[in-house]
């Protein structure tokens, strides 16, 4: 796999949905692969996902988890379903991030991700204390494949997310930062949240969205393309830049209907292209 360049644009796809030719035709070299709960995490499916990346050199900066039973219907559902904060489900999540981990070593990947959850900001309730603790084995699993496991942004505010960083206290947990989805969940500006979060960002995505609506209690916002909500995409790239980032930009969208969805990501992918095209 070929060396990549400062923010270079790369693309957040999914397995089972996109085909590493589609996603090269969108004019990248670089992305984040995320992974359906259900798919399975065999010898054979790594030795697949490892041949191909090499055929097409191909470069993943990350492995993302997604789990079996989640839904981003609306922030309470959210906060039922999603992650590692759902105490039925914990057990099983566990197992599979850890699959995950041995999957992206297998496939020569450095970082896992997902998102938590909806922690609560109470260090005493009894979930958070749960959570820090199984966030600390998945830590001790990456850890010994080399690997970075990285919390994605938004679920909750910069400054929860540090004080978990602090009680959690392992060196190889990261951020994997969404500047959308502060928006999203209406928990921060991203600008200020990348600078606070930006000892800890190893990822980034690139996706854009609008405020929720304030007289829809637990609504989420909205997804937008790249560029036409409320992020302020260039203001966003300047930072990256003024706090020393050098990882891939990875463009994500979100839509349902798959040639809306390449569509949005082609043209963000030129977008970004444009903004760093000067360095």
């Amino acid at each position: 796999m070929r060396d990549l360049k400062p923010l270079e644009p790369g693309v957040m796809f999914w397995a089972e949905r996109d085909s590493l030719v589609e996603v090269k035709s969108l004019g990248v070299r670089c992305g984040q692969l995320g992974i359906p709960g259900t798919m399975e995490l065999s010898e054979s499916a790594g030795a697949s996902w490892r041949a191909a990346l090499d055929r097409e050199d191909f470069t993943l900066a990350t492995v993302f988890a997604a789990y079996d039973g989640e839904s981003y219907a609306d922030i309470p559902t959210v906060a039922r379903t999603v992650g590692f904060v759902p105490p039925a489900t914990r057990l099983e999540r566990e197992r599979r991030t850890t699959e995950l981990s041995d999957f992206a070593a297998f496939v020569g990947v450095g970082s896992i991700a997902c998102h938590i959850g909806c922690m609560p900001e109470d260090a005493g309730h009894p979930d958070y204390a749960a959570v820090r603790e199984m966030v600390r084995r998945v830590c001790d699993h990456a850890r010994r494949h080399g690997q970075t496991f990285a919390l994605e942004t938004g679920q909750e505010r910069a400054e929860v997310l540090l004080q978990f960083f602090r009680d959690v206290d392992r060196t190889n947990l990261r951020v994997n930062f969404d500047p959308a989805n502060m928006i999203l969940y209406g928990t921060g500006d991203p600008i200020e949240a990348l600078r606070a979060l930006a000892p800890h960002v190893v990822s980034v995505h690139c996706k854009d969205g609008d405020w929720p609506p304030k007289n829809v209690p637990g609504a989420l916002g909205t997804e937008r393309p790249l560029g036409e909500g409320s992020v302020g995409i260039e203001r966003f790239v300047g930072t990256l830049r003024e706090i020393g980032f050098r990882g891939s930009l990875n463009v994500e969208r979100e839509a349902e209907d798959q040639r809306e969805r390449l569509r949005d990501m082609r043209n963000a992918v030129r977008l970004l292209k444009q903004l760093t095209a000067n360095g």
